[in-house]
């Protein structure tokens, strides 16, 4: 007899250690247990989508033919670790063999391969891209860039290609074409909604039980929990939101927290939806006319670009990656990422929805709460740490390349060829914060300034040893360089101050 895991980013029908064993005489464990739980402060909606999802699958399984040993983070014997659960299952069962489908955190991983355990290990073949093929392609790279992975995989795939095998439109990529600030009054789609059933009204209950002392909100839980409810949400984004959302992905709006975007990243990463059948749902979509190519190209760019390229990333350089602090970052996490209380009027409604939902859409984080975390020279491993713990689709091998490698530059370089950073003035352009802010944008050195516009020039007088020899810096430094030494001093004294007073712990 043997037994299969599944874990709670596991929960497809096609996984490959589902696919090696029989149901006739196998068993399948799944358990909810404390170490997942807890190793960072998980938004208390992450949770209840893991372990509401989990619980529904292991019924499907269970319809399906599968013996299913399922273990509540309540029950009495529960060891609170997947190695103590296996090692107990293993023991009572008397399983000959158990077969594991590859982590998504090195972390986990890890602790099953040093355990003295019979594992057979299976490659997660619900990615586009395993761990070896990125690892070849990378082989004798003098630099990994994304768009070049990204081209190799759109004709891999044979995605927006015409028939000769060149790209739809004559480009690989309008990323420059997506960048539209929302127009006056423009508004997204009226969200997919989903309402509890009793299982994830249980899971509720129990999260709020156990995990009080976690930083978000459980009430208003309304996400996908089955690949019934994931399509669903998957099919109302396709027919309402595909259409504008590569003109306004980068856009913001108080009181619009998914606008055009899909909210599906989660239910992908957990195993809800198959990335595959999502990008040729795109491509049908374009080729019937129903979504222009921009819009097309640069959804299909974000899952089997960017979301392949940060896996291999992980999987190629952990678990020194990890480590990674190329310009030296030392301050602590501000307590305001926490509580969202803040007069930064961007920084403040980001947070709160983020501690409301669980969701911030890219821009969101990349330009916003990660830029501030940037200019300001967070430490790396505390605002990866703050990533991890408060969105719901957060897993290790996603959020860390993102937040190390392409908010914070912390790996030089090594993901993406520039850091992200900008002042006020883009928040401006992209969003309508800025007009009930307490800071001024327009201003940079008054003590009424917007906090990014100094702490941009700041950063930039920092770190130019690492950072001028960078061809795409090289505008920005001819701007530093030509700006009057008066004006210069006065934006670094503005940005001491800030930082005295982040230090200080104010909360600006």
């Amino acid at each position: 007899m043997r037994l299969g895991l599944v874990l709670g980013d596991q929960l497809s029908f096609d996984l490959a250690s589902l696919a090696a064993l029989d149901p006739a005489h196998d068993a399948i464990l799944m358990a909810e247990v404390a170490q997942e739980a807890r190793y960072v402060p998980h938004h208390p909606q992450k949770i209840v989508l893991i372990f509401s999802a989990m619980r529904h699958f292991a019924l499907a399984l269970r319809a399906r033919g599968w013996q299913v040993h399922y273990v509540a983070f309540d029950a009495a014997d529960n060891s609170g670790t997947i190695v103590g659960e296996l090692q107990r299952w293993r023991q009572s069962l008397g399983a000959t063999q158990i077969h594991v489908t590859e982590c998504g955190e090195w972390r986990l991983e890890q602790a099953l391969r040093d355990a003295q355990l019979p594992l057979v290990w299976h490659r997660d073949t619900r990615f586009l891209c395993s761990r070896e093929a990125f690892a070849r392609w990378a082989q004798g790279r003098s630099g990994l860039r994304m768009e070049h992975f990204y081209r190799g995989m759109r004709k891999r795939c044979g995605l927006l290609l015409e028939p000769d095998g060149s790209p739809a439109g004559g480009a690989w990529n309008f990323d420059g074409d997506n960048r539209k600030p929302l127009p006056r009054g423009l508004r997204g789609p009226f969200p997919a909604h989903f309402e509890q059933d009793a299982i994830t009204s249980a899971v509720v209950a129990l999260v709020r039980q156990h995990f009080s002392d976690h930083y978000g909100a459980v009430d208003g839980f309304d996400y996908p929990v089955t690949h019934d409810q994931a399509q669903q949400l998957w099919r109302h984004f396709l027919d309402y939101g595909l259409a504008a959302f590569g003109d306004y992905q980068d856009a913001m709006a108080e009181g619009e927290p998914y606008l055009f975007h899909a909210r599906i990243s989660a239910a992908l990463n957990i195993g809800l939806l198959d990335v595959r059948r999502v990008c040729e749902d795109v491509d049908t979509a374009w080729r019937e006319g129903r979504v222009p190519l921009n819009a097309a190209e640069g959804f299909i760019r974000q899952l089997i670009g960017w979301r392949e390229y940060v896996r291999g990333i992980y999987w190629l350089r952990m678990p020194a990656y990890a480590e990674l602090n190329h310009l030296h970052n030392t301050r602590p996490l501000p307590d305001f990422y926490w509580t969202g209380r803040t007069r930064m009027r961007c920084m403040a409604q980001v947070i709160e929805q983020t501690l409301k939902l669980g969701y911030a859409h890219h821009i969101q984080r990349l330009m916003v709460t990660g830029n501030f975390a940037l200019l300001a020279g967070i430490a790396p491993t505390a605002i990866c740490q703050w990533y991890l713990s408060v969105y719901l689709d957060a897993f290790d091998w996603v959020e860390l390349p993102n937040t190390l490698g392409m908010v914070m530059h912390a790996d030089g370089g090594y993901l993406g060829s520039k850091p992200y950073c900008a002042s006020g003035r883009y928040i401006q352009r992209m969003s309508d914060h800025c007009k009930a802010c307490s800071y001024k944008v327009e201003q940079a050195t008054e003590a009424d300034a917007c906090p990014f516009n100094a702490l941009y020039w700041h950063f930039l007088i920092r770190h130019r040893a690492q950072l001028a020899h960078n061809p795409r810096l090289a505008l920005v430094y001819r701007n530093l360089d030509g700006m009057a030494p008066a004006r210069r001093e006065a934006v670094w004294r503005r940005g001491q101050a800030l930082l005295a007073r982040l230090d200080a712990g104010d909360c600006l």
